[in-house]
């Protein structure tokens, strides 16, 4: 029997994995006066990089295991305090595609969940396949049971990209095969161009893509369906992309699996929302503000100014949601800091949040309620202003849905070392109630 709630959120950055124990997350008031973090409820982690796997990996699962695709290698005997700020510590050339890893990890979930103590590299092994080419920053997708894998942004800004960049994993036959190169990376090929991967969303088999672009020197909004694999540009603004607003590549966000009509996702000006986003259309009708989760903390600056697409949103159950938002901090300097004249080290800090989403009935919506947001047309939003600018407020208008705020706060994301401030993924892993065998109700196979 398998209950909501109950298991292991991996959390992956760029340097790390951790395994987070969710049983052990709790509702921690913001006192504005008396600012604090949680210690996060970590059980296992992987220093990646110490460890001699590339930074900035990306990752999937299937069939309860976990793979770790891509990513840079640093050059041999950079000190871990310099990964955080990992432009300047150089990559280690004989090591895959002059320093960009194409190589596959794998390891066991029950394996890493099982153990004691920090994970090690004998905790993974190196996949007999691997892609056809190294990719920094990877961005990862499974559509239809294949995985997409698309070259993203190289921490290393002078890195050249091999080619090719975006191409696609059977695992039925355990096949990587080449798909077109996108026109965003056409500048890497030739020169050493800044060329930046923004953010990316998939709606059906349609991958869109936002990218910083040397035409016109502004951000540009791409679609890829996998079918074809044929890249188009779709304009300069937000108003050109064919899907309502929250499924951009401008947001982070996830469907409530229980109601694959129910949006939820980061919007820099109003913190959390909730869209009711029709099949038929994917224009949505209705919008709700989840104030139960965020409405404490969204006056926290950084918080309240962090981009739409920082963060992550993660599914654990039905109706059972995470959401998490690193921001980083300046401690309070000491005298001797400041007479030093040195800039202090910034402090990564974790807003997290676990929540349950059910609809209202009819009757039950009849009731007062929090605010809505009125429907938006993408056709409304102009390329200067916030995708919600023309959206407004009805104080009156009653949600759709319930919100049950099951825990809040913020947790020290950095008690394993520096840590910068991007969640590259994460995911969760549930446990299984085991009742008879000689265990109580109260006994979790992990």
């Amino acid at each position: 029997m398998k209950v909501e709630g109950k298991g292991v959120l991996f959390t992956i950055t760029p340097q790390r994995l951790l395994a987070i124990d969710m049983s052990k997350l709790k509702i921690n008031q913001y006192d504005p006066s008396n600012f604090e973090t949680l210690p996060l409820p970590v059980f296992r982690v992987l220093n990646l990089v110490e460890k001699g796997f590339p930074f900035g990996m990306g990752f999937f699962t299937r069939d309860s295991k976990l793979y770790m695709v891509g990513g840079e290698k640093p050059r041999l005997g950079v000190s871990p305090a310099l990964h955080p700020f990992y432009k300047e510590v150089g990559l280690d050339e004989s090591f895959g595609d002059k320093g960009l890893s194409p190589y596959v990890y794998v390891s066991n979930l029950s394996d890493l969940i099982t153990g004691t103590g920090s994970m090690t590299d004998s905790d993974f092994r190196k996949h007999h396949t691997s892609m056809l080419a190294g990719k920094p920053s990877p961005i990862v997708e499974e559509i239809e049971g294949k995985i997409y894998v698309l070259s993203g942004s190289p921490w290393q800004s002078y890195c050249r990209l091999p080619t090719p960049t975006f191409e696609v994993y059977d695992p039925l036959i355990e096949q990587w095969k080449a798909l077109p190169d996108p026109p965003f990376h056409a500048s890497r090929f030739k020169d050493y161009q800044n060329f930046e991967v923004l953010a990316h969303s998939v709606v059906g088999t349609t991958l869109y893509v936002m990218a910083s672009s040397d035409i016109d020197n502004c951000d540009c909004y791409y679609s890829c369906n996998v079918n074809d694999g044929n890249w188009n540009l779709i304009g300069k603004s937000v108003s050109e992309v064919p899907v309502g607003v929250p499924l951009m590549a401008l947001y982070i966000g996830k469907f409530v699996p229980a109601y694959k009509d129910v949006f939820i996702y980061f919007e820099s000006s109003r913190g959390l929302l909730a869209a009711l986003i029709p099949s038929d259309n994917l224009i949505p009708t209705r919008y709700q503000v989840l104030n139960e989760v965020y409405g404490d903390y969204a006056d926290f600056p950084l918080l309240r100014d962090a981009p739409s697409h920082s963060g992550s949103v993660v599914e654990l159950g039905e109706h059972e949601m995470c959401i998490m938002r690193p921001v980083s901090i300046i401690p309070n300097i000491s005298l001797e800091l400041l007479e030093s004249g040195e800039d202090p080290p910034p402090r990564t800090i974790l807003y997290m949040a676990t929540f349950r989403v059910k609809k209202l009935n009819s009757s039950s919506a009849k009731a007062r309620g929090p605010k809505l947001l009125k429907t938006a047309d993408p056709s409304d939003v102009s390329q200067t202003s916030s995708p919600h600018d023309n959206v407004t407020n009805i104080p009156d208008c009653p949600p759709f849905l319930s919100i049950t705020c099951l825990s809040k706060g913020f947790y020290n994301f950095e008690a394993w070392g520096s840590e910068a401030t991007h969640i590259s993924g994460a995911f969760f892993h549930q446990w299984v109630k085991i009742i008879g065998f000689g265990l109580e109700e109260d006994d979790w196979q992990r």
